[in-house]
């Protein structure tokens, strides 16, 4: 790839706790360890930071701390002083799903040329795998883009743009959209978890979901047009979207909901 350092995982954080140790360790335990931590720290007074250093001293985990104006600019930040071909953006409390999935990312890699490349989600509040889309189109950049969590993005996606820090919910779900339409990025799909999420994180409070919608209204219109956002809004509720994320979004009903998700994905691609 050109680089000494293939993958650079970034956790921004801000008095996380043992959550943040917790991420790290899912990092350090990869069969393939050609990677290093970028842990940007926003200032924590609760002990997070000086406890992650007594746990861990590997080198290749590297601390910095900086007041920041946010996740996005916090993750602005953090990719300045990364060092790896990818990027992959990991939030204190999410962890790499299993000690295999750099490894695999890696056998992917080998095989084809892509800018981004992104898997699946296992939810740990619900105790389901979330099936990504395994094509991005234009219906999918409206509905669904694979979570930041997932994706592995080539550093010159960001040497050429940050997040545009103005969208305080949705700035990485602009910035994918940046990445298709303004960048033409080669985008990949490969059918592994990626990545434990935590749930009920910053873009899931009450609050954060009224600025998610009114963000999602206003990047949609900027990347397709009104008159497309209009069709695929049109589209999403007559195929009852709300009742549809509810279920998804049920303990009880999302094993069953997702399941059915990714039947219909394989039938899509003849898998």
């Amino acid at each position: 790839m050109g680089r000494e350092i293939m993958y650079s995982v970034i956790v921004v954080c801000l008095n996380a706790g043992q959550k943040l140790c917790d991420t790290v360790e899912s990092v350090l335990r990869q069969d393939n360890q050609n990677f290093e931590v970028v842990v940007k720290d926003g200032g924590s007074s609760d002990g997070s930071v000086e406890q992650l250093a007594a746990l861990c001293k590997d080198e290749r985990v590297r601390v910095y701390t900086q007041r920041d104006n946010g996740i996005y600019d916090a993750m602005n930040q953090a990719v300045k002083l990364a060092g790896g071909e990818y990027f992959l953006f990991l939030n204190a409390g999410d962890s790499l799903y299993d000690s295999e999935v750099l490894g695999k990312i890696t056998c992917a890699l080998d095989n084809k040329k892509t800018d981004i490349i992104y898997g699946n989600l296992y939810h740990k509040a619900l105790d389901t795998v979330i099936y990504a889309a395994p094509e991005i189109n234009d219906f999918t950049c409206y509905r669904n883009v694979p979570c930041h969590q997932t994706c592995f993005y080539h550093r010159a996606l960001f040497d050429a743009r940050g997040y545009d820090t103005a969208y305080t919910v949705r700035a990485d779900y602009e910035h994918f959209l940046w990445c298709y339409y303004e960048r033409r990025a080669l985008i990949s799909y490969l059918p592994v978890v990626v990545a434990s999420y935590e749930g009920g994180g910053y873009s899931e409070t009450r609050e954060n979901r009224k600025r998610s919608k009114s963000q999602h209204r206003e990047i949609v219109v900027r990347y397709m047009g009104r008159r497309k956002a209009d069709r695929y809004r049109l589209i999403m509720l007559l195929t009852l979207a709300p009742l549809r994320r509810a279920i998804a979004e049920n303990r009880y009903l999302s094993v069953a909901y997702n399941g059915i998700k990714t039947a219909v994905y394989k039938m899509k691609n003849g898998r």
